[in-house]
């Protein structure tokens, strides 16, 4: 596997994590990859053979060649049908509400097709423009220039909602909502309403997604590989609390992470 990150443009570096590629030659012998989620928002473009996401042990949708994966609430497992050539902006939390009208919540665990929010004609526009493109260098002018293009005024991110997300990357997921709002829990329900909107979640849900990416970080850069260490680092209650909380998200425990052929693609993200 061939796996890269590119920074964004100083105009877009509030808006947006990175960009990545991923190149894997097919192999017939490769097992299904579980797609854990991560609390991002990825717009990408799909230069290989199809992609398989399975709905069910045998049934399968393809996804769409350019797409963009909103909110993910569960995993769920893909498998390439042939070689795997992809590009992607991975956009922060509250970054892609800047580009399109359509509240984020219709997005979550869904891949959409980048024409049913960018409209027909602009979106095949830019997807014959990526595929044209030779470098990875030249997909990211073009991508930031259609960004930029229609990126609206990001103060129509509310305040609060920016703030929240902020709080909860800086302190990996961890804090309660009450705390992030000093208390002040007549602003929860219209915070809930904001999130659903601008990035598809709720804030629990999200600070739980990003605490999970947090010690599966951990669970794989350190050699202190004790669950109960991993737990409290990250603010669980007790390694039950980490276990029940890492298995509603992976599907598997902890320990079963680790060497799993069905995880080397998500191993491969977090290192």
């Amino acid at each position: 596997m061939n796996y890269q990150t590119y920074q964004p443009r100083p105009e877009l570096e509030a808006l947006i994590n990175f960009y990545w590629t991923l190149e894997v030659p097919f192999d017939p012998n490769n097992p299904k990859q579980k797609i854990i989620p991560d609390g991002f928002v990825e717009m990408t473009f799909n230069f290989g053979n199809p992609i398989k996401r399975y709905i069910s042990d045998s049934e399968f949708v393809l996804h769409p060649c350019a797409m963009v994966m909103g909110q993910r609430t569960k995993s769920y497992y893909i498998e390439p049908m042939g070689d795997v050539d992809t590009f992607a902006i991975c956009f922060y939390p509250y970054g892609f509400a800047n580009f399109v009208n359509a509240p984020l919540k219709s997005l979550v665990d869904k891949e959409t097709p980048q024409e049913n929010l960018f409209g027909l004609q602009p979106a095949r526009e830019l997807e014959q423009k990526m595929v044209q493109a030779t470098t990875t260098q030249d997909r990211i002018a073009i991508i930031e220039a259609f960004l930029l293009k229609k990126l609206s005024n990001p103060s129509t991110i509310d305040q609060i909602v920016r703030t929240t997300i902020d709080v909860l990357l800086e302190s990996k997921g961890s804090p309660a909502i009450r705390k992030i709002l000093k208390d002040d829990l007549s602003k929860r329900r219209q915070l809930e309403r904001k999130f659903a909107k601008q990035v598809g979640i709720s804030p629990k849900q999200l600070g739980k997604v990003i605490r999970l990416q947090s010690a599966l970080k951990m669970l794989l850069n350190t050699e202190d590989d004790k669950l109960t260490t991993i737990a409290y680092e990250n603010e669980y209650f007790d390694q039950a609390h980490f276990i029940k909380d890492f298995k509603e998200f992976t599907g598997i425990n902890p320990s079963e992470f680790l060497g799993n052929e069905n995880m080397a693609l998500s191993t491969l993200f977090y290192k």
